[in-house]
């Protein structure tokens, strides 16, 4: 609140991915033929009845429709004009089928027709005659394809056409048209398939008259059927860009634009080791929606078997689960995304006490299955099938098992199928605290289903762990900070230890203990250092050894180790959002604003990142323009999203001195307060600070006075809480409490200093500087500035010269010279 967009990394590794609900109803990917009669609605009736009787008859005769039908491998669906068939072998059945219905078409000019073809997830649902129907993704996408043809036209998906590609009779028929844009905003990409003189070879009309976009990258090229006009300049051409792109790739690593590649990634020969791999989400095929949590806990326990092999690279939980199965899946194009050789895929089947896991492993370049299997076992062996999954893995990656690897990788975390399920929903809600509205709610219920998984297991390890990192949270991030809540960490990691006193998950707990309870920054780095043999692809020991160096003052060693999780979680949001915390408080904008477009690149409609993106250049430039411009459009998109930006919403509005809309944002606020840099600031406080900044004195004490109640209460509490202490000073700073205010402020400096916490200790230096400025000390608070402008903080030229925390300090020469001396020079 009272330092300016103090909404920065307090070194909280949660994850920030946006929520997918779970498959709640049976999910089957189908390769997909969808069929319209063109110019339908301007027939007769009886004409239409005539029409699509004859259509019927074509498509029966056809020899993929027979083959399919008498495999039992077919859905046929009416659509009232056409008809959808849903083949289950191979992308390649709706490709066939649709070039034999142009053919047996071929002689009937009058009989115009369309085709889209697609490859996606459905579910098979009863419609309201009781009959069996489809619904889902895969239809909703290829009914869009075909939308985009006119008459003859047979469309495909890149998806599909990627799929086909692959083999020599397919290729020189796939024309790629590039992508457009269809109802709802969605942006297909689309290819035309004509072949022998069937399909339609002309651009269609929709694509012709609307803007088209091309690929962006060459990861799955399709083929064009002709050669170029002039191959030697394309060949040239293409080559000069080819090295301009080079170099500039290269330019851009060296100047720290893409964390997530290092320098010896880019000697690797492709980029991507061959011993690499991604365990995508199962699908669930039950009924339950509570069995979706099976899928993915049997995904997530292979995907921790595999992360214990040392010999291997295995990509993070949370950059696999934004690949759920309501999507659909190019696994070339997500190998590369995620730097791998290799994806593993299955399914998941609960039937009363019994169950069914399908799990195939592919290499993902070509395409190749490299194995697959089924089991079926009693529900109380699932955690066996899981195990058997991790080592055939292991075996046809030919990556080497050690003894205690082999161990590890056998070892039950619990047997109690309810205890798992508990933690497995626990452990979601976790995951998605960051930027949370309902952080603190989440959280806290995390911590009642834990506790549920261990009184249901008592020797239930890895619950005990989760839970010890809940307390943590929750003392850290200001909800509970208190010597109690600290306690409850240690009393479930003390169950940590005796459980197993020498895992690689308890040294991990035991680290994030030190360093969010505690301050301790070397006893957590030797936490580390002996959890990290034991847990080779674990990210979170990265990103936490990275958040102990920028405590520590290292910031360009904090960013190198952010960017070598990020080699084991490439889409992490939050970690890459960690990386641009790191660059802000550097004062490297360039750098800073590249990171969120990498991450707006992945997650377009993020909210903080959209705001922080538009921060940039407040910051940088004291331009208010971008980030007005970004709360107007999440505003008219979703009003309610809003919410999880406040405190940037509150800056931007006292910034740009909008009063009004400072009450609106003030009005949309959580009753119980808001957090920051680890401590929740009363509503009082904010209802205070805008008041002063409005010059109403009145109201500003009358605000100041209940905001202080509140803080002083916690002061009284803690004494040693060196954010509230802070806070306390600058409302006595308000109320004219000069000598308590100063008192206080120096007291929080003395708490927590720079030297012994380069994060948030800049931050106590600036409430300071407010505090003298607010006290008349101008000469004091410029000393202070002056310090920060040295050092990695939040002062920024935006912040000095828009806050009206500084109005007081307007016009006097040693603050404008700090203000000059940070403005942008280019």
């Amino acid at each position: 609140m009272l330092t300016y967009l103090s909404v920065r990394g307090a070194g909280v590794p949660l994850d920030n991915t946006s929520a997918e609900e779970s498959a709640e109803l049976r999910l089957e990917i189908a390769h997909l033929l969808l069929i319209d009669v063109v110019g339908y609605s301007a027939l007769l009736v009886n004409e239409q009845v005539e029409l699509l009787r004859e259509l019927n008859k074509v498509v029966r005769s056809c020899d993929s429709f027979r083959a399919a039908e008498a495999a039992d491998k077919l859905i046929r669906i009416p659509t009232g004009d056409g008809m959808a068939l849903l083949f289950f072998h191979s992308p390649e059945e709706p490709a066939k089928c649709a070039l034999e219905i142009s053919q047996r078409l071929k002689d009937r000019p009058n009989f115009k027709v369309r085709m889209g073809v697609h490859s996606g997830p459905i579910n098979r649902v009863e419609d309201v005659n009781d009959q069996s129907n489809i619904a889902g993704a895969g239809i909703n996408v290829a009914q869009r394809v075909m939308d985009c043809g006119d008459a003859g036209h047979i469309l495909l998906s890149k998806h599909v056409a990627d799929d086909l590609a692959q083999y020599r009779h397919w290729r020189s028929h796939l024309h790629d048209l590039g992508e457009c844009e269809v109802k709802h905003g969605l942006r297909l990409h689309i290819v035309n398939l004509c072949k022998d003189g069937l399909g339609n070879p002309e651009i269609p009309s929709q694509l012709r008259h609307r803007l088209r976009w091309r690929p962006k990258s060459r990861r799955s090229e399709i083929r064009p059927v002709s050669a170029p006009r002039f191959p030697i300049i394309a060949v040239a051409a293409a080559l000069a860009l080819s090295f301009a792109a080079i170099a500039f790739c290269v330019w851009l690593l060296f100047h720290g634009y893409f964390p997530g590649r290092s320098q010896a990634q880019l000697a690797t020969a492709g980029g991507i080791q061959e011993k690499s791999i991604a365990v995508l989400p199962f699908a669930s095929l039950s009924d339950e929606k509570q069995n979706a949590y099976f899928a993915d806990g049997i995904q997530d326990e292979i995907l921790s078997d595999l992360a214990k092999v040392s010999d291997l690279k295995v990509i993070s939980r949370t950059s696999v689960m934004q690949y759920k199965t309501g999507a659909t899946r190019n696994l070339r194009a997500i190998a590369n995304d995620l730097g791998v050789t290799n994806i593993l895929e299955g399914t998941v089947q609960r039937v009363g006490d019994r169950i069914k896991v399908s799990a195939q492993l592919i290499e993902a370049r070509t395409d190749t299955h490299i194995w697959a299997d089924q089991y079926e076992r009693d529900l109380a062996n699932v955690f066996q099938i899981q195990d058997e999954v991790a080592e055939k893995i292991v075996t046809q990656l030919k990556a080497k098992l050690s003894p205690n690897e082999k161990t590890a990788i056998e070892e039950r975390s619990t047997d109690d199928l309810a205890a798992y399920h508990f933690y497995l929903q626990a452990r979601d809600l976790i995951f998605g605290i960051a930027f949370s509205a309902r952080a603190k709610e989440d959280v806290l219920q995390a911590v009642q289903l834990l506790e549920q998984a261990i009184s249901r297991d008592p020797s239930f390890f890895l619950a005990y762990c989760e839970l010890a990192g809940a307390h943590d949270r929750i003392y850290f991030l200001g909800f509970d900070h208190t010597e109690e809540r600290l306690n409850m960490a240690d009393q479930a990691l003390k169950a940590v230890h005796r459980l197993k006193p020498e895992s690689g998950e308890g040294h991990l707990a035991n680290a994030q203990h030190l360093y969010w309870g505690y301050r301790d920054y070397s006893r957590a780095r030797e936490e580390l250092a002996k959890a990290r043999p034991l847990l080779p692809n674990e990210p979170l020991l990265l990103v936490l050894t990275g958040y102990i160096d920028r405590r520590e003052g290292q910031w360009d060693k904090s960013t190198q180790e952010m960017a070598r999780a990020l080699e084991l979680d490439p889409r992490n949001l939050y970690i890459l959002q960690q990386v641009s915390f790191n660059y802000q408080n550097q004062r490297r904008y360039k750098e800073m604003a590249a990171v969120l477009d990498r991450v707006l690149a992945i997650q377009p409609k993020d909210i903080n990142t959209r705001i922080q993106r538009a921060v940039v250049d407040l910051e940088w430039r004291a331009d208010t323009r971008p980030l007005h411009a970004a709360f107007e459009q999440i505003s008219a998109e979703d009003p309610e999203a809003l919410s999880t930006v406040i405190p940037q919403w509150i800056t931007l509005t006292l910034s740009e001195r909008d009063f009004s809309a400072a009450d609106r944002a003030i009005a949309a606020a959580p009753p119980d307060g808001l957090d920051e840099g680890g401590f929740r600031y009363p509503i009082s406080s904010y209802h205070g600070l805008i008041a002063h900044a409005r010059g109403d004195v009145n109201e500003t004490r009358r605000a100041f006075t209940a905001a202080r109640t509140e803080v002083e209460k916690i002061v009284c509490e803690q004494p040693t809480y060196p954010e509230a202490l802070s806070v306390l000073g600058i409302i006595d700073a308000a109320l004219g409490n000069k000598e308590d205010a100063i008192s206080e402020g120096r007291r929080a400096i003395d708490l927590l200093p720079v030297t012994k916490d380069a994060l948030a200790g800049p931050k106590l230096v600036e409430n300071l500087a407010t505090i003298y400025a607010w006290t008349g000390e101008k000469a004091l608070a410029c000393e202070r500035l002056q310090a920060l402008t040295a050092v990695p903080s939040s002062v920024s030229y935006g912040s000095l010269r828009l806050s009206p925390h500084w109005d007081p300090m307007r016009g006097d020469a040693c603050f404008e010279k700090i203000v000059a001396s940070l403005a942008p020079r280019d």
